[in-house]
C-alpha cells in the first residue's frame, strides 16, 4: 500500500493544502501594476485558486512515490500532495519567486538550476515528477533519458491535453485570432517524438479548471496584451477589457477568470526491475 500523503486527499482543496475556511482563503494576484506582474507567480496564483491538484492527484494516488525529485516545481502545490511523509522532496527549479514558494512547503532540498544544469546524482531518488513544464515538448527523448537516469521506480509527467492553446497563461481565455498560438495537444507533439520502446506504461488524463483571481480586470487586460506584444494604441486593448469583464466573475479579493484544461499523466513504472 502506498504510504500517507503530507496532506490526506479529503482535506485537500483546488491547490492541494488544508482547505481554507473560506473560497476568501485563495490568494489573488495584484494587476493595478501590470509591469510587475511576474508569469510565473501568475500562473503559481492560478493553480493555487484552480481544482488542478485535486483532479490529478487521484491519477497517482496508487504509485508508491518515495523519495521525489520534483523537476521544474514551480510553486510546489502537486510535489506537496503527492510526495510521502518522512521521505525526501528534492526540487529542481530556477525561478527565485517560485523558489520562495516552494521554502513554504518544506522540501528536503530546492536546486536553484534548470533540468539540464542540475546536479543529482544518478538513481538517488523513486520516483521524478516533472508536471507542466517544458522539457516533456521540447526535448522528450533527452529529457526521459535524464530521467531515467535519476530515477529508480517510477517517471512521472504531467503535460497539457486540451486541444486549445497550451503557452501564455490564460490564452485559453481569448479568441485564437488573438492568442494566435498552435493549439494541437501537447501529449500529441510528446507521444509523436517518443519511439514505441521510448512509451509510458499507462496515460491518464483529467480535466480541470484553471482559476485566476485578480484584483482588477484593466491591469490584467494591459498585461495580457503586452504579453501578446500589442502596441499601446491597438484597438483590440479595449476589446480585450470588455472581454475579460464578460468572462470574469466578482469574488471576495478581485475578479475570477475560469479556463477548461486537460492533462494527461504519464507514467514510467518499474524501472529496475
Amino acid at each position: 500500500m502506498r504510504a500517507q500523503s503530507t496532506y490526506g486527499f479529503d482535506n485537500l482543496w483546488h491547490d492541494g493544502c488544508h482547505r481554507p475556511a473560506s473560497a476568501a482563503a485563495f490568494e489573488s494576484i495584484e494587476t493595478h501594476d501590470p509591469h510587475a506582474i511576474d508569469p510565473l507567480v501568475l500562473y503559481a496564483t492560478g493553480i493555487g485558486a484552480s481544482d488542478y491538484v485535486s483532479r490529478i492527484f487521484p491519477l497517482l494516488s496508487a504509485l508508491t512515490i518515495g523519495d521525489l525529485l520534483d523537476v521544474g516545481a514551480g510553486g510546489g502545490q502537486l510535489g506537496a500532495t503527492v510526495r510521502e511523509r518522512d521521505r525526501r522532496w528534492t526540487c529542481i527549479e530556477p525561478s527565485t519567486a517560485m523558489r520562495t514558494r516552494l521554502s513554504r512547503l518544506g522540501p528536503s532540498l530546492v536546486l536553484p538550476h534548470g533540468w539540464e544544469d542540475a546536479d543529482v546524482a544518478p538513481e538517488t531518488h523513486d520516483t521524478v515528477l516533472a508536471a507542466n513544464i517544458a522539457a516533456p515538448l521540447t526535448a522528450p527523448k533527452r529529457f526521459l533519458e535524464t530521467c531515467r537516469r535519476w530515477a529508480t521506480r517510477n517517471i512521472v509527467w504531467v503535460v497539457p491535453a486540451q486541444n486549445g492553446p497550451r503557452g501564455l497563461c490564460l490564452a485559453g481565455c481569448l479568441p485564437a485570432e488573438w492568442h494566435g498560438e498552435d493549439e494541437t495537444p501537447g501529449i500529441d507533439i510528446v507521444l509523436a517524438q517518443l519511439s514505441p520502446e521510448e512509451a509510458p506504461a499507462s496515460i491518464a488524463v483529467a480535466d480541470w479548471t484553471f482559476s485566476l483571481i485578480a484584483t482588477d480586470v484593466p491591469g490584467l487586460a494591459s498585461y495580457l496584451a503586452d504579453r501578446l506584444s500589442w502596441t499601446s494604441t491597438d484597438a483590440r486593448r479595449s476589446e480585450l477589457v470588455e472581454h475579460l469583464t464578460r468572462r470574469a466573475r466578482p469574488v471576495r479579493g478581485g475578479f475570477r477568470l475560469d479556463v477548461p484544461r486537460k492533462s494527461a499523466v504519464l507514467v514510467w513504472r518499474d524501472l529496475k526491475k
